[in-house]
């Protein structure tokens, strides 16, 4: 008898990264796929990234429309409760043995609050992670806590879901699915790559994803403005901007990157969604990561990209040697820039042990879900790591 898993996805970050677990549970003749896709995959302003999900042969089973027209916290809330309300209809309708996601997002909050209602057991991917610049982290503990089986990224990782009060055996180190993706995607050759994206990859090339620390007291177009500087004082440079997700303040950075890009059109490039393969291609070619976004922490050192870290919204993740932290000050920025060329520090890259492992992750997931018994799973008890 076939189980059903059905995976929800709300942004272009994570589909990205659930791509190659998507396809493995396609290929298994004994799981049936289901696909609900909400959030800023049906916005306009966001690249209607449903469509990419379609183009790489997948089918969506449910269009979940959270209506992502604020990014203030009201707005925010009330595309909350359109996700509880549009998910727990979508799953009344699939009746999955089991929803899978991935994240800290609020979209994933309200998929996994209705399939707790809809006692629909959850599995959660990438719990266990702090980032403590963002409202984010409430989300990723609550969704842990809502969740019954764990595929965590890496060790420190899983013995945290533990200590959460997890079942050991409910909760598995698996790696990252980011690394499986950067291992299986044949990457565009950088000549076609520089002529589609329509800019010049000749030269030092910095590719740029700049997210709102939501729980920083200043404004985050204030940090943003200190990485703009600091970009300024980089003339020979191309800068390639992916714009911020839907989260609190977002439109505020997004707007700043296309006057950057106005201004400075011979030298930048703004896209809403580069898309999954053109994504990590650039990721392999670029000079670094600039910016507060996991993919610098976790799928940059794989490809031996250095990353620079700014602020305080990915402080709690484990890191590779190849990430430089700075604070958001265009002089702490400006130093980090300069510490690219510094020949120990490109020794130190090229020889830097990426902590979230070295692939496989989606073969393990699939595995589990397909494998793990789900008679009383819903029957969750608190796990004392102490006693």
């Amino acid at each position: 008898m076939s189980r059903t898993i059905c995976v929800v996805t709300g942004t272009r970050a994570d589909y990205g990264l659930l791509y190659p677990l998507l396809a493995e549970i396609r290929s298994d003749p004994g799981l049936r796929l289901q696909i609900i896709a909400t959030g800023m995959h049906l916005s306009a302003d966001f690249g209607l990234t449903y469509r990419e999900i379609e183009s790489d042969g997948f089918a969506i089973d449910e269009k979940v429309d959270l209506r992502l027209s604020s990014d203030t916290p009201t707005g925010i809330a009330a595309s909350i409760g359109f996700g509880v309300q549009g998910v727990a209809a979508g799953l009344d309708r699939l009746r999955p043995d089991l929803l899978v996601g991935l994240g800290d997002r609020f979209e994933l909050l309200a998929a996994v609050t209705a399939a707790a209602v809809s006692r629909i057991p959850v599995a959660h991917i990438h719990g266990g992670e702090s980032s403590e610049g963002a409202y984010d982290e409430l989300f990723r503990h609550a969704v842990t806590k809502m969740s019954h089986l764990h595929f965590a990224a890496a060790e420190m990782y899983r013995r945290r879901i533990i200590r959460m009060g997890e079942a050991p055996e409910r909760v598995f180190n698996v790696g990252a699915l980011g690394i499986d993706n950067i291992l299986q995607t044949r990457p565009i050759a950088p000549a076609d790559l520089a002529a589609d994206l329509g800019v010049s990859l000749a030269g030092p090339t910095f590719l740029v994803t700049y997210h709102p620390a939501t729980l920083e007291s200043e404004p985050p177009e204030n940090s943003f403005r200190e990485l703009l500087a600091a970009l300024e004082g980089r003339p020979d440079a191309m800068v390639i901007f992916t714009k911020p997700n839907a989260d609190l303040d977002g439109r505020v950075i997004g707007r700043m990157v296309d006057e950057f890009v106005a201004a400075h059109p011979r030298r930048s490039a703004a896209f809403t969604s580069l898309g999954r393969i053109r994504y990590l291609s650039l990721l392999r070619l670029v000079d670094a990561v600039i910016g507060n976004s996991s993919s610098g922490i976790i799928e940059a050192p794989a490809v031996h990209t250095p990353a620079i870290n700014i602020g305080d919204r990915q402080q709690g993740r484990a890191r590779a040697a190849s990430v430089i932290d700075c604070r958001a000050r265009r002089d702490d920025i400006t130093a980090a820039i300069a510490r690219l060329d510094d020949p120990d520090f490109r020794r130190a890259v090229a020889q830097a042990a990426n902590p979230y492992g070295q692939g496989g992750a989606a073969a393990k997931i699939k595995s589990i879900l397909k494998s793990h018994d789900l008679k009383d799973i819903l029957m969750k008890k608190f796990y004392n790591a102490e006693a």
